[in-house]
């Protein structure tokens, strides 16, 4: 089951949205009745002004009926035949819409449903909406990924509404089962980042989304320990995090060097100060040195393969690279949009 964002909608704002659909079917009926006003006759025979027009439409439409105005031409029974008795049913349909909310949300739903399937391309699937797919998430929108472009697989309930109050739209189930990345359209996704509790169910995901995408799909997967890296590469990710080795080597930092765990800290926590950043090398920087730029290079990405600025292949930019450079990340050194 796919679970989109919920869309905020105020009590006052549903009520007037309604009240002004019934005000709009109130006077396209008037101006019907107002064009063959001659088709009618009035208990006064002295024929149909606007006001008597609008009286008549209010009292049929909901459904009163006085009948002191009846239409008598067959022009005018044409017309209520094929307009004012379908719009007396869709005026009742809005005044009284509450009894109906569950079948328009449903059909509201399906309607976005369809639309989300036709535009969902090159995408980022998340398995998993815990501590570590949360800030999986927050960090592709702090640089600056579509938070439409973000689908959430996760079977648990909580996390489920969590997602959908989020913004991100939620396909509920497991993703160990094909049926549900298939509804995730995985064949179609850019990457899958696999943020499970378990290295087991790390592993079955992997599997089961390199089988569906034929290894077309990069696969960034968690793992709590480091011995299950090894099998995580073998069943399918390009990239492994060692969480439980990288948290051990934090602490150690923390221990040895207190300051250098401020500093990664710093990195890792975008609006603080110092962020990690890659761009692709310009061609006016082809040939020069890293070290040469403005920003603060501190590697290189080359076919596949991570660059030191100590290695000898890292001395020169080549047309491309990926540079990973240093960036300010303070607010007040972003510039505004203009």
């Amino acid at each position: 089951m796919i679970h989109l964002p919920a869309v905020p909608r105020g009590p006052l704002r549903a009520i007037s949205s309604r009240l002004g659909l019934a005000v709009a079917l109130i006077v396209v009926i008037v101006f019907v009745i107002y064009i063959d006003r001659n088709g009618y006759r009035d208990v006064n025979n002295d024929g149909l002004s606007l006001l008597d027009c609008f009286y008549y439409a209010v009292v049929t439409l909901s459904t009163t009926g006085y009948g002191d105005i009846t239409p008598v031409s067959e022009s005018a029974r044409l017309i209520n035949i094929v307009v004012i008795t379908p719009a007396r049913v869709l005026f009742l349909i809005i005044l009284v819409g509450t009894t109906l909310e569950v079948l328009t949300d449903q059909y509201r739903t399906n309607l976005r449903l369809q639309g989300w399937r036709k535009r969902v391309k090159n995408h980022v699937i998340v398995c998993g909406y815990g501590t570590k797919g949360r800030a999986a998430v927050s960090t592709l929108l702090e640089n600056g990924f579509d938070k439409s472009h973000v689908v959430v697989v996760e079977s648990d309930r909580t996390a489920l509404r969590q997602a959908t109050s989020d913004g991100l739209v939620a396909v509920e189930g497991s993703a160990t089962r094909s049926g549900v990345l298939m509804e995730a359209r995985v064949q179609e996704a850019k990457a899958v980042i696999i943020a499970t509790d378990s290295d087991d169910a790390s592993v079955l995901v992997t599997l089961t989304v390199r089988q569906l995408t034929a290894g077309k799909v990069s696969i960034i997967a968690a793992a709590r320990e480091a011995e299950n890296a090894p099998l995580l590469r073998q069943s399918g990710a390009h990239h492994v995090i060692v969480s439980s080795a990288t948290a051990g080597r934090l602490l150690g930092l923390s221990t040895t060097a207190p300051p250098l765990i401020e500093v990664v800290e710093d990195l890792l926590t975008p609006g603080q100060g110092m962020a990690l950043a890659m761009r692709s090398a310009r061609r006016d920087e082809v040939g020069s040195s890293p070290r040469e730029l403005n920003e603060l290079v501190i590697a290189l990405f080359r076919r596949g393969k991570v660059l030191s600025l100590a290695d000898p292949e890292g001395t020169n930019i080549q047309t491309g690279d990926m540079i990973v450079y240093v960036r300010d990340d303070r607010p007040e050194s972003i510039p505004a949009m203009p």
